[in-house]
């Protein structure tokens, strides 16, 4: 995200909503073109908007902007917990009847009100129509239809009993107004260019693709102090790197870099004049997939010895700067603490080891100490943190007599080849995994989205399914020992789970962090409240 200068943005004029005071919800914005009075927050950014619509699969900054005009159902605290927002309660009616109660004080900024049928419309619209890339459309998977009880209650009819539907449904779907998106026919072919209608607490008024993007307030808005958010504006700003980005910072150009700062930088701004830190609570991790479709990885010794080859904490202190903690090798982030397990260890750092199981498993040395494995890792060049370690987990393997060719490539052939299955070794990283059931269905299930190392356990897989339909304490006993399972056959091999940094100028407060680098302290909870010092 990117920011702009932040000195006078005062506005002129406009006062008064367009919709009188007795509307309680996110009523009108002030007109495009008009100038609404207090500050402006440049944000600085470094990828370009490539879709406004919230149902279709976006970049980073399109989720950004688009999350402070459609609001979510439930939000998320430091620990991964899911809290009330745009709902203020949700359950079962029975094991095949969802439920969330909305608010009945919020309005979209046309000032018409937000409803349970608004909720209901999103879900069949996604449903219905497949967006692209739309997170939201696998969650709905149980989901048969959604249907408006009365203006304050959506119900969700499950085609069998799901436990996890309601609070991954409600974090991550967006809600879009039906009385706009219900015209247009096929949502996940609506570019949603212009005339946005929204709820809050900014509202897109003007788009330059590659330049800048700007939103003006909406109110009032029932989540801000006094209805009211505390920016006139907030425009982001594109950069084509971060260096370009620090830059800006520096010279007061910019008021706030969200994008995550890279380790290496971190050090430097905590000493900058005029510049802030911000810490960002973790929720993903980085982490090594092996291709168990591939020999030899198909042999758990094998998986084992690549295991205790790789130095973790050398990983963590060299190239994280010491911003990143273990996770114990488990697929559980610790900051979910109701399901983390501090029990588990994390592979130790034994190349000997590493050595001793592949004599077990039959290979042998040749006199230079090589065992004759050969695999290939594949990783993003635009990932400059995972280019740096998969560099260290190759020269790891060499001391364990195993050879890792690494393949760096640009994104898009990075993502084709990750779909593809094309590699024997995936690294990369996951931004946010909040909900350790759905994720684990996702990662570990035959067919999960994201099922890298093509799992295929049924111990596992029944774990899993069985944790989709418990009740909420026996879910953490089964994600315990579903965790453990991943760890001891090295499933899944994590590496770290980063915390990170974002920069601002020392003029601005009030700034509240949310975990992930997707979420960090643009959410609309942080900029429904930030001002000057002054």
């Amino acid at each position: 995200m990117r920011r702009r200068s932040f000195a006078a943005l005062a506005a002129t004029a406009v006062g008064a909503p367009a919709v009188g005071a007795a509307l309680a919800g996110c009523a009108p914005s002030p007109r495009p073109g008009s100038r609404a009075a207090g500050a402006t927050l440049t944000v600085a950014t470094t990828t370009d908007v490539v879709n406004f619509n919230p149902l279709v699969g976006n970049s980073r900054t399109d989720y950004w902007i688009t999350d402070l005009m459609y609001p979510r159902l439930l939000t998320i605290d430091d620990a991964g917990n899911k809290q009330p927002w745009l709902a203020v309660g949700h359950g079962y009616h029975d094991p095949r009847t969802g439920y969330y109660r909305i608010r009945d004080d919020v309005r979209w900024s046309d000032g018409k009100p937000v409803t349970a049928a608004d909720v209901a419309f999103t879900v069949n619209a996604i449903k219905r129509d497949k967006p692209a890339g739309n997170t939201t459309f696998g969650q709905l998977t149980n989901v048969t239809r959604a249907s408006a009880a009365s203006d304050t209650e959506v119900l969700l009819h499950l085609s069998k009993p799901d436990q996890t539907v309601l609070r991954e449904v409600g974090f991550w779907m967006n809600v879009v107004p039906a009385h706009v998106f219900g015209r247009v026919g096929n949502v996940a072919t609506f570019a949603n260019t212009g005339d946005w209608v929204g709820c809050g607490p900014y509202t897109l008024v003007s788009a330059a693709k590659g330049q800048a993007y700007t939103l003006e307030r909406t109110e009032p808005y029932p989540w801000a102090p006094g209805g009211r958010p505390s920016l006139a504006r907030v425009v982001f700003r594109v950069y084509p790197d971060i260096n370009t980005e620090i830059l800006a910072l520096r010279s007061g150009e910019v008021d706030l870099i969200a994008n995550t700062l890279p380790p290496a930088q971190v050090d430097v701004l905590r000493h900058t004049a005029g510049v802030s830190l911000r810490k960002v609570p973790g929720l993903g991790y980085a982490h090594l997939a092996y291709n168990m479709k591939h020999q030899p990885l198909d042999r758990l010794e094998v998986r084992q010895a690549l295991a205790h080859a790789v130095d973790y904490a050398a990983i963590r202190r060299v190239v994280l700067q010491g911003q990143a903690v273990s996770t114990h090798s488990s697929p559980i982030a610790p900051v979910l603490t109701a399901y983390a397990d501090p029990a588990m260890h994390e592979y130790r750092h034994d190349p000997a080891h590493a050595r001793r199981l592949l004599r077990q498993a039959g290979y042998r040395q040749d006199r230079h100490g090589r065992f004759g494995l050969s695999l290939r890792m594949i990783y993003s060049l635009q990932d400059a943190v995972t280019a740096q370690w998969a560099s260290m987990v190759a020269s790891d393997a060499a001391k364990a007599g195993i050879a890792i060719t690494l393949q760096g490539m640009d994104r898009n052939t990075y993502l084709a080849k990750t779909d593809a299955g094309d590699y024997d070794i995936y690294a990369g990283n996951f931004a946010i995994m909040d909900d350790p059931v759905t994720n684990m269905a996702l990662t570990y299930l035959p067919g999960g989205a994201i099922n890298y190392s093509k799992v295929d356990d049924p111990k596992l897989s029944r774990l899993i399914t069985d944790a989709q339909v418990a009740t909420p304490q026996k879910q953490r006993e089964l994600v315990a020992e579903a965790a453990r399972l991943v760890r001891d056959n090295v499933y899944d091999n994590v590496v770290y789970m980063q915390n990170f940094y974002v920069a601002h100028r020392t003029e601005w407060t009030g700034f509240v962090a949310k975990p992930s680098e997707l979420l960090t302290v643009v959410d609309p909870a942080s900029l429904a409240r930030v001002r000057t010092r002054s």
